[in-house]
């Protein structure tokens, strides 16, 4: 054996030996782990286990905070010529339960004057949902952009805003794919692989996530944190997606300048959105599909999914009121406070809904 695979093995010797026996590793140690794993330098068998034994013992900081810098070692990065950029990080493996509004968000805020970067992959699990890349591309927006080629646009003040996908900033990352979807249960690349940041402003870079479980705040602004993001804002959102229920009040967190991350509450009819559901509904009429096996996430036909969620996406762009649009209205209102571009999330609600009904965002899409 070379000395990455003694590591390794060492590793797994502490991690995987049961609940009450496991032991932490160090920040080195687990970035050193998942280095070996993204270079393919150790076994298969050997990264998941290095991943499940992670999961099941739970990860502390420090081995979160070490996977992250081998993921990020792994990224190739870009800077955008422009000085900021907000990175909109949804979950990597989509929707599942209703139409993602969330990748119509980039060219809005683009309108507004505020430089977006969307970013994600084909699928993965647990869910294997329906992704950004999924709408975007039957919106007919380009998806296989190089990070180079997406700053560029994200650079063009005629456009602002770009995808860029896990398989040209991070392809041994994205080579890990089929590992992640044996090992069938969520890992923790599925929590740090959205803080890669592919894309930088020449000043500052801002991270916009979503959250369900109430743990994760933390963990997500520690990581964001270490990953030099600027600023982070969370958001508790449908599907752990980066917009909050319609139709409920919420808590969601943020930190400015590096600093700790505060929680404040958010309210849909304070910004005059009045919904009776949490998030654009899938359509009665689309096919199903099936996965044998899974009895877990809701099966649904993914590219039927993303050609509805790009129809009503583009109706929203151009000012055609419903879910969709209130949703792009309440995810980009608290975008706009939270960087100060706006004072109140009223304000910037009222701003949001004046860039649709002008249609202007639309021209961005072409």
């Amino acid at each position: 054996m070379n000395d990455i695979q003694r590591t390794m093995r060492s590793v797994i010797q502490r991690i995987a030996t049961g609940p009450e026996l496991s032991k932490d590793i160090s920040l080195d140690e687990a970035r050193l782990g998942m280095q070996a794993i993204l270079d393919a330098e150790v076994d298969p068998v050997q990264g998941g286990i290095f991943m499940i034994a992670m999961r099941m013992k739970r990860e502390t900081d420090d081995e979160q905070r070490g996977v992250l810098e081998a993921v990020r070692a792994a990224t190739d990065h870009a800077v955008a010529e422009v000085d900021e950029v907000v990175d909109i990080a949804d979950p990597y493996d989509g929707y599942n339960r209703c139409l993602p509004a969330s990748p119509f968000l980039a060219p809005v805020l683009a309108e507004c004057g505020v430089p977006a970067v969307s970013h994600g992959l084909d699928a993965v699990g647990p869910k294997f949902g329906v992704t950004h890349r999924h709408v975007l591309e039957a919106a007919g927006i380009p998806v296989d952009l190089s990070p180079q080629e997406a700053a560029a646009r994200i650079g063009d003040p005629a456009v602002g805003w770009s995808y860029v996908d896990q398989r040209a900033f991070a392809p041994k990352l994205h080579d890990l794919v089929p590992l992640r979807g044996t090992i069938v249960k969520r890992q923790v690349v599925t929590t740090v692989e959205v803080m890669a940041r592919p894309i930088h402003g020449r000043k500052k870079t801002h991270l916009v996530t979503g959250y369900v479980h109430k743990p994760y705040p933390r963990i997500y602004a520690l990581l964001a944190r270490h990953a030099g993001f600027d600023s982070a804002l969370l958001v508790r959102g449908v599907e752990g997606g980066v917009v909050p229920s319609l139709r409920q009040k919420g808590v969601c967190f943020n930190y400015q300048r590096m600093g700790e991350e505060q929680s404040f509450d958010i309210d849909p009819g304070a910004l005059g959105i009045e919904q009776s559901v949490r998030a654009p509904q899938l359509p009665e009429d689309l096919p199903t599909a099936s996965r044998p096996g899974d009895e877990i996430a809701v099966a649904v036909d993914v590219r039927a999914t993303a050609q509805a969620a790009a129809q009503a996406g583009m109706a929203a762009l151009e000012g055609q009121r419903g879910p969709t649009y209130d949703s792009l209205v309440f995810s980009g209102a608290l975008i706009l406070w939270h960087l100060g571009r706006e004072q109140t999330q009223q304000a910037g609600a009222d701003r949001i809904r004046a860039v649709l009904d002008s249609g202007a965002a639309a021209r961005r899409l072409r």
